[in-house]
């Protein structure tokens, strides 16, 4: 399949000759990025690096630095598993057989290339907002599945850039949001950052009238793009697309053993065990409060997926499938924890820290009404360099929150600015495209060309709506757990 695209791509400047001058651009900065972009692990050893000089700048002894960032590597081990499963378990459901013959069927309906296009955008948008990893696997495949249309003439570079825009606009702002979540899990929270925070409940981040508010421009204006910047039919780089499943058909059986592995009767007593106690749960408790729980929030994806391959065997292939996803994940985030902990320990004589510095110098430049702007500035900036919402917010809330509290800011917003600022750059980053290049047999450059434009219209849109709809919130100091 990727050499049928590459033969189709291959004379970049008659493609650019086809795009508009926005498409041009992109095209050229795609390849740019492609080129030069080192993995983003790398990324993550040169924050290390660059954090360990400045608390060495600002007086903290080697000793100090080494030791903090050693005994902080591994604080972050609950989220960093917690995250690892929101991958898996979204991969998992939208790999199963149900979500497959779903996909089908809806990959019947749009009659044009462009609404093709447009309509795989709305479909990554809305799952992305419940499950980032599942939004992105199911629109990859929608996106494989529309592609099989001869009829459709569907360009498969902006099919994938479409199925992409949820992680690269809105995924944030929906529940599998790792800010947010964070906040909420008091348990998942180094003690430095729960001491600035408190515990911030979804209805407080992502619940909040302003961020449903973001979240629907968002979603509008980026499936409006996504339909004037495909191509028609007769402009479409389509692709021959092979017709194998993610879930390849289960091997028969060998030996008696193997009956359970393939019998749907044990995944149904556990699901009926985890979906009794949560219906119980939510009658018991405010469903705002349970569904901000992390733990709660993988437990139900997981069973879910469990429920829809039916047999464990399947169920099994799909994790097998699923964990390469999450590998960045499993690697990065343990770094992230050990640069918070140099930010948030590594004291010079006066007892100051990185993340204090950082903090009096975001207080310095913004006021109350402009802290939206510069903070959504700044986090766009930081996302090209660190690709990761959970760990990119473990380093940058220390010193964000606490300009937060001391400019008197609402502390929910404050996220929601970090969620809305953070997925911008992966529009452009590649970083998070990985799983959905692996489906679609495609490379970061077919699809950045169409995710670039988006960038162009939402960066200032977004950064406007964060700077006017902070006026709209007050301050509420920290509530500790």
């Amino acid at each position: 399949m990727s050499s049928t695209i590459e033969s189709d791509v291959r004379d970049e400047q008659q493609q650019d000759a086809r795009e508009g001058f926005l498409a041009r651009v992109a095209l050229r900065f795609a390849s740019v990025i492609e080129r030069w972009f080192p993995d983003a692990f790398i990324f993550a050893l040169l924050a290390v690096a660059l954090v360990a000089g400045a608390a060495l700048a600002i007086g903290a002894s080697p000793a100090t630095v080494a030791t903090n960032f050693s005994t902080g590597f591994w604080d972050l081990i609950p989220f960093t598993m917690q995250m690892a499963m929101v991958v898996v378990t979204g991969y998992i459901v939208a790999s199963s057989p149900p979500a497959e013959r779903l996909i089908t069927r809806l990959a019947a309906i749009p009659r044009t290339a462009r609404g093709g296009v447009t309509f795989i955008a709305v479909v990554s948008l809305v799952t992305s907002m419940v499950n980032w990893g599942f939004g992105l696997v199911f629109a990859g495949l929608l996106a494989r599945a529309m592609a099989r249309r001869t009829d459709l003439g569907l360009d498969y570079r902006a099919a994938g850039a479409a199925a992409y825009l949820g992680i690269g606009g809105i995924w944030a702002l929906g529940l599998s949001s790792s800010a947010a979540q964070l906040q909420a899990n008091p348990k998942s929270l180094t003690p430095e950052l729960l001491a600035i925070t408190g515990v911030i409940p979804f209805r407080d981040t992502i619940f909040l009238w302003q961020s449903l508010f973001l979240a629907a421009v968002i979603f509008v204006v980026s499936i409006v793009i996504a339909y004037l910047s495909a191509p028609h039919k007769a402009n479409s780089v389509t692709a021959g697309v092979d017709v194998h499943d993610v879930s390849p058909p289960l091997p028969k059986r060998e030996r008696p053993g193997d009956w359970l592995e393939y019998s749907p009767v044990l995944p149904l007593i556990v699901g009926a065990l985890v979906f009794g106690w949560l219906l119980r749960e939510f009658a018991a408790n405010d469903p705002i409060l349970v569904i901000s729980n992390l733990s709660t929030y993988n437990l139900l994806f997981l069973t879910l997926g469990m429920l829809l391959h039916r047999r464990p065997r399947r169920f099994l292939l799909a994790v097998k499938n699923a964990v390469p996803a999450c590998a960045s994940i499993l690697v990065q985030f343990p770094f992230y924890a050990g640069i918070a902990a140099i930010m948030t320990r590594a004291q010079d004589a006066d007892g100051n820290t990185v993340a204090h510095y950082i903090s009096e110098g975001f207080v310095n430049i913004a006021s109350h009404g402009t802290f939206g702007l510069v903070i959504g500035i700044y986090s766009a900036v930081l996302g090209l360099f660190i690709p990761s919402g959970g760990g990119k917010w473990i380093i940058e809330a220390p010193y964000v929150m606490q300009a937060s509290n001391d400019l008197q800011a609402h502390l929910g917003w404050t996220v929601q600015i970090y969620n809305a600022a953070e997925a911008l750059p992966n529009l452009v980053n590649p970083f998070w495209m990985l799983p959905l290049l692996g489906i679609l047999g495609l490379r970061a450059r077919h699809l950045v060309g169409f995710t670039a434009v988006q960038l162009v219209f939402h960066l200032p849109i977004v950064l406007g709506l964060l700077w006017f709809l902070g006026d709209t919130l007050t301050y509420t100091p920290p509530v500790q757990p």
